[in-house]
């Protein structure tokens, strides 16, 4: 791991699932960590609460400029994760994911460049690229906005690109595949099921099992955005992190399964199913930019993660939500 010692840092969204893991990994390697967390007015800080001590934790919005300025001041370095980022929910409120997702992140640049940081790393996602129009899928595939979350997430990824161009800012753009693992929401498919089975459901509701995933553990992301905000080739560029093997919804549904140990029987649920024209088929990451220019590759197998996951989840339960959809 890289020296971060004395580096001034900020997580923005760092009290969420990559977040927190991201903040975790900072501070290993030595980085004074801020985080910029969503107000709440229950002092409630996320996943953050195990480190309330060793991270600088400041409330706000990053659709409130002003307050985003502030929170930026005197950093080095900005990695900016914070974002609506359910995919359902932006079919019945897409206008929040606009304010959210392409205000948020003008903010955030607007406070990076006044703060004169040394880096800013952007936080892309897969499904800007839509369902596959060949695979692995690099860098210089089409970007295809098949619901309001990712037409969200492309115009921010187009801001904070322009922000290089124009203004000399030192912009990289990381674009995870499907994340997953310990802390992550019951909205995503991998704790959907394993916290059904868990909670001892035997019949597990399901979506949509045809369409095909690229799934990376997530310290392999969260080591992805600090490989990616050391390597200068990446300034004014997008690095795919994702673990370059794809597997069926259904077939990981069964390896769930088994993984669990649990005799159970997977249901399609129709509340599961995205709309038509808006499912993405298939997503598998070409990782050879992060690999070559960064030196970034997945160390953890799927198999291997979800046995962690599983066990996480296991022991959490009581923190998964089990008994109704989580869009």
């Amino acid at each position: 791991m890289s020296d971060w010692s004395g580096r001034q840092v900020l997580v923005t969204g760092a009290e969420g699932f990559i977040g927190s893991h991201l903040a975790e990994e900072l501070l290993a390697a030595g980085a004074d960590v801020r985080a910029l967390v969503h107000y709440n007015p229950f002092g409630r800080w996320g996943w953050l609460h195990d480190h309330a001590g060793d991270v600088e934790i400041l409330a706000g919005d990053v659709r409130d400029a002003e307050r985003v300025a502030q929170v930026a001041q005197g950093v080095d370095v900005i990695f900016h994760l914070a974002a609506l980022v359910g995919i359902p929910y932006s079919y019945e409120a897409p206008e929040s994911y606009v304010q959210t997702n392409i205000l948020g992140t003008h903010n955030l640049l607007q406070a990076a460049r006044r703060a004169g940081v040394s880096r800013y790393v952007q936080t892309s996602t897969s499904e800007v690229y839509g369902s596959a129009l060949r695979v692995p899928i690099d860098e210089e595939h089409p970007l295809q906005p098949q619901s309001p979350y990712s037409a969200s997430k492309i115009g921010a990824d187009m801001l904070a690109l322009s922000f290089r161009h124009a203004f000399e800012l030192p912009v990289a753009v990381v674009r995870p595949f499907n994340t997953y693992g310990p802390r992550q929401s019951a909205r995503a498919v991998i704790p959907a099921v394993l916290g059904q089975i868990y909670a001892g459901s035997k019949e597990i509701q399901v979506g949509a099992t045809t369409p095909k995933r690229d799934f990376n553990y997530v310290t392999d992301t969260a080591k992805g955005f600090l490989a990616v905000a050391e390597c200068d080739r990446a300034l004014g560029e997008v690095v795919n992190i994702g673990s370059g093997r794809e597997i069926a919804i259904g077939d990981l549904i069964d390896l769930m399964i088994s993984v669990s140990g649990r005799d159970v029987k997977a249901v399609r649920a129709p509340e599961r199913i995205r709309p038509a024209g808006s499912e993405v088929d298939r997503l598998q990451c070409d990782n050879r930019r992060a690999l070559e220019w960064a030196g970034w590759r997945p160390e953890v197998s799927l198999e291997e993660g979800l046995g962690r996951t599983a066990q996480w989840i296991e022991e959490n339960l009581a923190s998964v939500q089990t008994r109704r959809y989580q869009v």
